[in-house]
């Protein structure tokens, strides 16, 4: 465990009574904590989703815009869950928003940290899926939605894991997932 204090500091102040914070070590880390009141700040991972739609050797995949994070970079459809959302419902709000597709969500097919961003530290979960309706078409941080070759998907990729879970697809088999 580190006992050094966070380099990036979520709060300076506390969010209850705006005392500055200082460094103390609490459960084997330096955490920031206010000496008034007693809060700790506990820098905790959120939640991401994404969405394997996979099509025989295909999946779908979409090019991230412009105006996302990690422009021209390309991912499974994925994105944030939001703090009274189901994660299913998390991954099918994500999808339609992104691909335009209507999906049902199934198994698990993965689970990974993602430490790409060292200011926000997520932990994914690769859920297998279903169109059950509407019309691929590019939306929300996405420029480009397509049926990529699984054993070839477009570079570079927006997210490391993305390529763990592209990885374990293919020796898996697509049905296996």
């Amino acid at each position: 465990m580190s006992t050094e204090a966070p380099t990036i500091a979520k709060y300076r102040f506390c969010p209850h009574c705006a005392t500055p914070l200082i460094p103390i070590e609490k459960g084997g880390r330096m955490r920031m904590a206010c000496p008034r009141c007693g809060f700790v700040h506990y820098r905790n991972p959120t939640v991401g989703v994404a969405a394997v739609i996979l099509d025989g050797d295909r999946i779908v995949m979409g090019r991230r815009g412009p105006t996302s994070s990690y422009p021209g970079a390309w991912c499974i459809p994925c994105g944030h869950v939001e703090w009274d959302e189901d994660i299913r419902e998390a991954a099918r709000r994500e999808c339609l928003e992104e691909t335009g597709l209507h999906i049902s969500v199934g198994q698990v097919v993965a689970v990974h940290s993602n430490f790409h961003n060292p200011a926000q530290h997520t932990v994914g979960v690769w859920f297998r899926c279903e169109i059950i309706g509407g019309d691929l078409q590019a939306g929300d941080d996405l420029d480009l939605v397509a049926w990529v070759p699984l054993d070839a998907p477009p570079q570079p990729l927006a997210f490391p894991t993305d390529g763990l879970v592209l990885a374990q697809l293919r020796r898996t088999g697509p049905k296996s997932a």
